[in-house]
């Protein structure tokens, strides 16, 4: 049987998504600025991901050259977005999905040299880092360095990897790291997108690209640094719980449960040598309920591993799961030609509907 996801032999397909929230000013040039010939690439199509934008967004995406425009019923969070997208670039036979944000921060003609290590086997997803070369931070407000660089040190020390920039939107993902995704977050997906793929062997290289940032714009997701904060802490904890179950429970259970004995060990042997408990009993007290609770998240931690295993399997019946409905969907539009979205449903050209609510609509140019 001939495997339709074997693209060593041919060239690829790449879809550039952009999702986009109130991105009218800038949107039309992005896009315009992507590249329609490619070294290597067979096809280059863009796609965007419109969650609900209260301006022409999607109208100017529509008229600058979009080839396929996905407008949300409502606004539903970059994180739910950003999954969509990927789901619905595989079904439209993606090989590589380069995302790219619609602010223009990024230069869309850097698209060739984000997906060139996916061309040449060397990773799985590639994504551009602000920090590898110091040059290219100079404009970027203290306070964003700071807090990107401190979110970067803990998604390194999470995946034991050493990475320098793990917020940046501009990344390029081949098709199987892209089936092996796996998101929860809704806010924000940036980081969960590292701790998923390296759990799941994924190869993740970074590139230093330039970025512009301007001075009277303020990001649609960061502009609110503390929230953005809390949000993606939640995110990676989140993350970090579901695939380091041990360490999430099992560090915290021994620290607690050695303090608990150390406070029990010390309220004992003053007992034994005066008799009396009257000075320690606090200390006993509170030394008792550590080791319990520790106890208790220890007990815990193994639970948690236990449903990891369960995840692990349940990860691997939806990436198959994943894998057959994009073969699928290939095999269907090599046998009838293009697709369009008529009524919310997907139609072939000759008319015949194929049954899938698949909300997308091809941009007539």
């Amino acid at each position: 049987m001939i495997n339709s996801l074997d693209t060593s032999s041919k060239k690829q397909k790449v879809i550039v998504m952009i999702p986009a929230y109130n991105e009218e000013a800038t949107i039309g040039k992005v896009i315009r600025d992507v590249p329609r010939k490619v070294n290597g690439i067979a096809e280059v199509e863009v796609m965007v991901m419109d969650d609900y934008s209260g301006d022409k967004t999607a109208e100017v995406a529509k008229r600058a050259g979009a080839d396929y425009i996905f407008k949300q019923k409502q606004n539903v969070g970059l994180g739910v977005n950003f999954k969509k997208g990927i789901d619905m670039a595989l079904k439209l036979g993606a090989d590589i999905i380069v995302n790219i944000d619609g602010d223009g921060q990024f230069d869309s003609k850097d698209i060739e040299n984000l997906v060139r290590p996916i061309l040449r086997h060397e990773a799985d997803m590639v994504t551009c880092s602000r920090f590898l070369n110091p040059n290219m931070t100079k404009n970027m407000p203290w306070l964003k360095k700071w807090g990107n660089r401190r979110f970067t040190n803990l998604i390194s020390r999470i995946t034991k990897e050493k990475f320098t920039d793990t917020q940046c939107g501009f990344r390029a993902y081949g098709r199987e790291a892209a089936l092996r995704l796996t998101l929860k977050g809704k806010f924000t997906y940036t980081q969960e997108v590292f701790i998923d793929l390296i759990e799941k062997g994924m190869r993740i290289k970074e590139i230093p690209l330039k970025v512009v940032y301007h001075k009277k714009r303020d990001s649609k997701i960061s502009g609110n640094l503390r929230k953005y904060g809390f949000k993606s802490l939640g995110i990676i904890a989140k993350a970090t719980r579901d695939t380091k179950p041990l360490d999430f429970f099992g560090m915290p259970a021994l620290v607690i449960l050695f303090l608990g004995m150390i406070g029990g060990g010390v309220s004992f042997v003053y007992w034994l040598i005066y008799h009396a408990t009257t000075p320690v009993r606090t200390l006993f007290n509170v030394s008792v309920f550590f080791m319990i609770f520790g106890l208790a998240l220890g007990i815990l931690a193994l639970i948690a591993d236990m449903m990891k295993t369960i995840k692990t399997t349940q990860d691997e019946i939806l990436y198959r799961l994943k894998r057959q409905d994009v073969e699928n969907s290939e095999i269907l539009n090599k046998l009838n030609g293009g697709i369009e979205r008529v009524d919310n449903h997907i139609r072939k050209t000759n008319g015949g509907k194929l049954g899938e609510d698949v909300r997308v609509r091809r941009s007539v140019r």
